[in-house]
């Protein structure tokens, strides 16, 4: 049995274990921390698990006319040094924090947006590959409304690979759900999130297939010549990649991303109700001690993956720290 036993998290989940008891507090490292205690007792996760199999995904037609593959084919064997992410696009140094401002717009209501992404030093075995460990936390008009880690893991010819998410939803500080996705369970797949050496085609990828939670996200690179100035700095050079789903045809994110930098702007394109514009305003190197924190913090978070979504998250390896 794992034993929570006075487990202190970030947000109180009552013994009821009902969304609407679960209330948020603050979670970015640069703001308060309350510390709650609950109370709970959950099955260990399995010591072990099978990565999932290799046969090649179905062909699809998306509504653009594309026929693709549903996911990408994952080469268990291709990743020697998963933690290692270098990739020049899209860089994953543990220790760095960058914060992202701008808005969104929901039918029409403009609000202020902030997304903190901080790369940890904890490291996680998913469908039987090591992955680094990302933490976001999303604020909607200072509102916390997400709260995410995420997994990645580079190959060894270069591409980053997105294995996993384990999102919680806020809204008006009530805990909505947590739609999770984790390679090789429930059918999910792991997908691309950089390509090793990127090249402007109209051929998507997937970003990661996670049927359950309809989580099918796809991206193609748009170009690799543009210029954008952001609060931190100018870039040139900068690759766009449009993402997209099959099921909001017409609705396109647009990324920037800047060499040795990673993601410096979020805009959009085409026919979408919701809208979301970031910059990039800040870049952090954390200290040992913020560092320390982070760790604390997120394995906090992770203590409550495992009780609010033991089916998917709950069948996991936990998440190791450095050392």
């Amino acid at each position: 049995m794992r034993k929570t036993g006075t487990l202190v998290a970030l947000m109180a989940l009552l013994a009821t274990g009902c969304a609407g008891d679960v209330s948020p507090d603050p979670v970015a490292t640069t703001r308060p921390l309350v510390a709650v205690e609950i109370s709970q007792t959950t099955e260990a996760p399995p010591t072990t698990m099978q990565p999932s199999e290799r046969e090649p995904a179905p062909l699809v037609t998306l509504g653009t006319g594309e026929s693709v593959r549903l996911f990408e084919t994952f080469e268990h064997a291709n990743f020697t040094n998963p933690t290692a992410i270098s990739n020049q696009w899209l860089p994953m140094a543990p220790g760095m924090r960058y914060v992202y401002e701008g808005f969104t717009q929901e039918d029409g209501e403009v609000l202020p947006h902030r997304l903190e992404m901080t790369v940890t030093d904890l490291t996680k075995v998913i469908d039987g590959v090591n992955s680094v460990v990302i933490w976001d936390v999303d604020y909607s008009d200072d509102d916390l409304v997400e709260t995410e880690l995420a997994f990645y893991a580079q190959d060894d010819d270069g591409a980053v690979w997105r294995l996993g998410e384990y999102p919680e939803e806020w809204e008006e500080g009530v805990f909505i759900e947590a739609p999770s996705w984790i390679a090789g369970i429930q059918d999910a797949r792991a997908g691309i999130a950089m390509r090793d050496s990127p090249r402007v085609s109209s051929t998507s990828y997937s970003q990661g297939w996670g049927p359950a939670v309809e989580f099918t996200d796809r991206a193609y690179v748009d170009s690799v010549t543009s210029s954008t100035c952001v609060p931190v700095d100018c870039y040139s050079g900068v690759l766009v990649a449009t993402e997209f789903n099959n099921d909001e045809p017409g609705a396109e994110q647009l990324k920037y991303y800047a060499r040795g930098i990673g993601n410096v702007r979020v805009g959009w394109r085409g026919d979408d109700s919701s809208i979301e514009e970031l910059e990039l305003v800040e870049v952090v190197r954390l200290s040992g001690e913020e560092m320390a924190q982070v760790r604390t913090t997120a394995l906090m978070l992770e203590e409550r993956a495992y009780i609010l979504d033991p089916d998917v998250y709950g069948l996991t390896l936990p998440a190791v720290a450095p050392g």
